[in-house]
C-alpha cells in the first residue's frame, strides 16, 4: 500500500464533477471522479470549517465515535470498469471491520478524524499520472528568442494606431 495526501480537488469543465487528485512521495497523482457535493464535504473538512448543523460525514465520524469506534486508515481498494472502489479499515470495540465505501466518501471521512490514506500498489500503478517534464516550465535559450526580438525590434510602433484605421496587409 502507498500513502498518499490530497493534493488538489479540481472543478471539470466539461462536467458538473469534481477531480479529487491524491499525490504520493513519487510525484504520482491519483485523480478520481466525484461529486460536487462530496468536493464540498472534502473541502469544508480541509478547511476545519464548522458548520452549524453536523454534514453527513460529520455525523458519521460521531456515530463512529460514540459506538467506541477508531478508524485505522482509509483505502483506495480497486479500480474495476473505471469505478474506485474504497474500504474503510477500523476497530469497533476490538472488532476488525472493513466497510465497503466512495472514495470522496472514505476521504471525506478521513480528513475529519484525521487518518491515514492509502491506495494499494496495482491501483497507483493502473491509474496514477506521472507530472511529465512537459508541464514543468523549460528555460528558454537566448538563441530560441532571438527571432522573436529581431520581429519585435522591426515593428513600428510610432505611428501604431494614430491613423485611426487598421494596419495594412501586404
Amino acid at each position: 500500500m502507498i500513502s498518499v495526501s490530497i493534493d488538489s480537488i479540481r472543478v471539470s469543465l466539461v462536467s458538473p464533477h469534481r477531480i479529487v487528485v491524491l499525490k504520493d512521495d513519487d510525484e504520482r497523482f491519483l485523480p478520481i471522479w466525484i461529486g460536487p457535493f462530496e468536493a464540498e464535504a472534502i473541502n469544508i473538512a480541509l478547511q476545519k470549517t464548522q458548520p452549524g448543523r453536523p454534514l453527513t460525514h460529520d455525523l458519521l465520524k460521531a456515530m463512529i465515535t460514540e459506538v467506541g469506534g477508531k478508524v485505522e486508515r482509509i483505502v483506495v481498494a480497486d479500480l474495476r470498469e473505471d469505478t474506485f472502489y474504497a474500504r474503510i479499515v477500523m476497530d469497533v470495540n476490538k472488532r476488525h471491520i472493513e466497510l465497503d465505501a466512495r472514495p470522496s466518501d472514505a476521504i471525506a471521512l478521513a480528513v475529519r478524524l484525521e487518518v491515514p490514506i492509502y491506495v494499494v500498489d496495482q491501483v497507483m500503478n493502473k491509474a496514477s499520472i506521472r507530472a511529465s517534464q512537459s508541464e514543468i516550465p523549460a528555460e528558454v535559450e537566448d538563441e530560441q528568442l532571438d527571432a522573436f526580438r529581431d520581429l519585435i525590434e522591426d515593428l513600428d510602433l510610432d505611428g501604431l494606431g494614430k491613423s485611426g484605421s487598421a494596419p495594412k496587409e501586404d
